[in-house]
C-alpha cells in the first residue's frame, strides 16, 4: 500500500512536517510495510519555505514597522523562495498598524537573492500584517514614488493616498531577467467591500472607521499605477492578497499570480506520485468552508478526485459541509475528543492526532 501524507500545519501547535511525521508513525504502526511519502504543504503563509523542504539563508532586513529583523529566504535548486511572512508577517509584527506597515523587507529579500545569482523566484504572500499594495517592496527594488511636494517617500497604508507619480526607470534590471511566480490563495480584488482593506485589514489591527480611508488610499494607488505604468490591477483576481501585494507583484514585478497550493504540488511532482497511490492523508488546524474555497485541501482534492483516490482529512476542529465531499474529500476526522481551550489543545494535539490516525488506519487495514 502506498500512502501520501500531505498536511498543512496546525497553526500555533504543530508544523506541517510534525503533522506528517505523526500520521506516518500511526500508519506504520498499523501497516509496517506501507510505503509512505511525506509531503508537508502550505498555501503561501508562514512555513511555506519549510513545506517546500528548501534550505534557509539568513538575511537582515526591514520589518513591517521599519525595525531591523533577522529574516531568511529559501533555496530549492535554482529557485529562491521568498516568504512575505518572514519579515512582514502577523506573528512577528512588533505592533499591528496597517496604516503604516511596509513590505520593504520583502523587496530586500528579493534583492539579496538576486545578489546571490538567483533568477527564478517563488514569492509566498500569505500571513501579512501590511496594507501597502507592495509599494514598500517596490521601493526596495528601485521604484520611486513622489508626493505632492515632489519628495520621494515609501508609501504605506494611508500614505498610498499621497502618491502623485511613479517612476519605474530605476527598477533593478535583474527583475526583468527573472521568472517570478507568486503564490496567492485568495481571489479578492484590490478594493471595495471584498477588497484587501475591508476584508483583511481588521485582523491586522485596523478599526472600522479606518477601513474606508485605507480602501480609498489603495484605490488611488491603483489609479497611479494605471496612469504611470499602464497596468490596470484593481480587479485582477488575487490583487487584494497580502494587503494588495498581489497587485503590486503584477504591477511592479510583472509576476504571475497562481494558487499557492498548485505551486507547491507542482513543485513536489504530486501528480506523478499519485499514479500508484492508494490513499492520501491531508489536514489542517481547522477545516471549514474556507478549506474548500481555494485553500490547500481543495487543491489536493481537485487532483485526487478524478483518480478516485480516497482523501482523508485529519484536523484539529471540523465544520465541514456536504460541499467538501462533492469536491473530493472522502472523510473528515477531528482529532479532538472533547472541547478544550487552545492552550490545552496545544499540549495534546500531537498524541490526539496519532490516536485518530491510528484508528483510521486500523479500520483501513482490517480484513
Amino acid at each position: 500500500m502506498k500512502i501520501i501524507i500531505a498536511p498543512d500545519s496546525y497553526k500555533g501547535t504543530l508544523s506541517a512536517r510534525q503533522v506528517a511525521e505523526t500520521i506516518d508513525k500511526a500508519v506504520k504502526a498499523c501497516i509496517p510495510d506501507a510505503k509512505t511519502l511525506l509531503m508537508p504543504i502550505a498555501d503561501g503563509g508562514e512555513g511555506t519555505i519549510d513545506a517546500f523542504g528548501a534550505q534557509k539563508r539568513a538575511v537582515h532586513v526591514t520589518g513591517s514597522q521599519y525595525e531591523q529583523v533577522q529574516s531568511f529566504y529559501g533555496v530549492l535548486g535554482d529557485t529562491a523562495i521568498i516568504e512575505l511572512a518572514a519579515c512582514a508577517g502577523l506573528p512577528m509584527a512588533k505592533r499591528l498598524a496597517p496604516e503604516t506597515a511596509t513590505t520593504y523587507g520583502v523587496g530586500q529579500l528579493i534583492r539579496a537573492a538576486l545578489d546571490a545569482g538567483f533568477r527564478k523566484f517563488i514569492v509566498a504572500l500569505g500571513g501579512s500584517s501590511t496594507n501597502d499594495m507592495g509599494c514598500g517592496m517596490a521601493c526596495a527594488l528601485g521604484v520611486k514614488f513622489k508626493n505632492k511636494l515632489g519628495n520621494y517617500f515609501i508609501p504605506a497604508g494611508l500614505s498610498l493616498a499621497d502618491i502623485e507619480s511613479i517612476d519605474i526607470s530605476a527598477l533593478d534590471p535583474r527583475i526583468m531577467e527573472s521568472e517570478i511566480i507568486t503564490m496567492c490563495d485568495i481571489d479578492n480584488p484590490l478594493c471595495g467591500e471584498k477588497g484587501a482593506s475591508y476584508v483583511f485589514a481588521p485582523q491586522k489591527g485596523a478599526k472600522a472607521d479606518m477601513l474606508p480611508r485605507l480602501d480609498a488610499a489603495m484605490l488611488h494607488a491603483s489609479e497611479m499605477v494605471k496612469k504611470f505604468i499602464g497596468k490596470d490591477v484593481a480587479n485582477i483576481p488575487g490583487a487584494g492578497a497580502a494587503g494588495g501585494c498581489g497587485a503590486g507583484m503584477v504591477a511592479f514585478l510583472s509576476s504571475e499570480l497562481r494558487r499557492g497550493i498548485d505551486v507547491v504540488l507542482d513543485t513536489k511532482n504530486f501528480d506523478a506520485e499519485l499514479a500508484d497511490t492508494d490513499i492520501v492523508f491531508t489536514g489542517e488546524g481547522r477545516f471549514d468552508s474556507q478549506s474548500i474555497d481555494g485553500k490547500a485541501i481543495s487543491g489536493i482534492a481537485a487532483r485526487t478526485k478524478p483518480l478516485n483516490i480516497p482523501l482523508i482529512v485529519l484536523c484539529g476542529a471540523a465544520d465541514e459541509s456536504e460541499i467538501c465531499y462533492e469536491m473530493g474529500v472522502t472523510a473528515v476526522f477531528s482529532i479532538q475528543r472533547r472541547a478544550m481551550a487552545f492552550k490545552e489543545a496545544k499540549l495534546v494535539n500531537e498524541p490526539s492526532l496519532y490516536k485518530t490516525a491510528y484508528n483510521v488506519m486500523k479500520l483501513i487495514s482490517c480484513k
